[in-house]
């Protein structure tokens, strides 16, 4: 395998270039899990992976309960499948609470605190209620807990590390919460050496080529846990070195024919830059900084055959969308033609939900 070859095979991987689904929660399964902080960006996310998909597609997947937005693997928001959330929970919970130790006990929180809230949030829930976080806390301010901005977050946080709660249907442009149980059906369980491996089968198959730092970093697990899971699964995958790097790919992964040119308007933290702890193979290292900034913001970037060209913001207007883009490289004419298709299909994907 050839460094040049490494970006194309990200992008068959993701379903980027080469889609097979068409259902949202099978992208989602299908990827393990999607970073999803930033949600309207999230969205596209699953839409691009998805040939003639709109906005209003994901969003009612995600109001049918199919999809699930909570904090799983590392300490932000990702998207997963529904059948999927209660093993990934309960693998990757622990770790990230333990990164939280030490801003909770700065907040004055603790876990009998904690006990208290989850109880009482539960409880403001119940009976299929979908509640803001500001509705939340003002349920919790009626048995005496108050909370600040910082405090309020954290203690959502931890109902959601704790299963009590997940996404409920957005309101207008506020989010909601819901009771897990009541929104998600009871899904499998798994002892936690199989969970391991199936995050790692996930991840390998779907983000290949792909290392043991990259896998560590994208589920979050111990450095121990993360070999074990590449161990578990080392019987159905070929490893490669490029250029002293050892990456890994499933036995039966076969290449398709790379497009002649593939343009993509890559949304805000996108698993095919964000997944990875060595992105040379798509961004140059000069350009690191204009599109991660110091602080992990992962800006929507413009992919040409993999390697990223420059980044992009959109503007709604009344009844289109202004792409703006800025260039570290000059596009060449079919480029240029391409951008503005994917430019075009976005304002589509995204104008189907603004006009409802």
């Amino acid at each position: 395998m050839l460094q040049s070859e490494i970006a194309s095979f990200r992008l068959q991987n993701q379903l980027i270039t080469h889609p097979s689904f068409t259902q949202p929660k099978d992208v989602a399964a299908w990827l393990g899990a999607m970073q999803a902080q930033d949600y309207t960006h999230a969205k596209w996310a699953i839409g691009l992976r998805i040939p003639a998909s709109t906005d209003a597609d994901i969003e009612a997947a995600l109001d049918r309960g199919d999809i699930v937005r909570t904090h799983v693997l590392r300490p932000t928001w990702h998207f997963a499948a529904a059948e999927d959330i209660r093993w990934m929970l309960a693998l990757s919970a622990p770790q990230v609470k333990s990164a939280t130790v030490a801003m909770n006990k700065q907040l004055g929180l603790d876990e009998v605190l904690f006990k208290r809230t989850n109880a009482l949030i539960a409880k403001a829930l119940e009976g299929g209620k979908q509640l803001t976080r500001e509705e939340i806390m003002a349920e919790l301010a009626k048995s005496g807990i108050v909370a600040n901005n910082s405090q309020a977050t954290h203690i959502m946080f931890e109902a959601e590390l704790d299963a009590i709660v997940c996404n409920g249907s957005r309101r207008g442009k506020q989010q909601t919460y819901a009771l897990l149980d009541e929104r998600i059906p009871p899904g499998k369980m798994l002892a936690r050496p199989d969970a391991i491996a199936e995050l790692a089968r996930r991840y390998f198959t779907s983000h290949a080529p792909a290392s043991l730092a990259d896998f560590q970093w994208w589920s979050g697990l111990r450095a121990a846990d993360a070999r074990a899971g590449l161990e578990a699964m080392q019987p159905f995958l070929t490893k490669e070195i490029v250029e002293n790097q050892t990456l890994w790919l499933p036995n039966d992964f076969k290449p398709k024919p790379a497009l002649s040119l593939s343009v993509h308007l890559l949304p805000a933290f996108d698993e095919f830059l964000v997944s990875y702890t060595d992105r040379r193979a798509s961004l140059h290292s000069s350009r690191k900084a204009q599109t991660i900034t110091v602080n992990g913001i992962f800006k929507p970037v413009v992919a040409v055959n993999g390697w990223v060209k420059g980044i992009w913001k959109r503007t709604f207007k009344k009844d289109s969308v202004l792409i703006e883009k800025e260039m570290y490289e000059e596009l060449s004419a079919a480029e240029h033609e391409a951008f503005e298709m994917e430019a075009k299909r976005f304002e589509t994907f995204a104008l189907a939900q603004k006009n409802t």
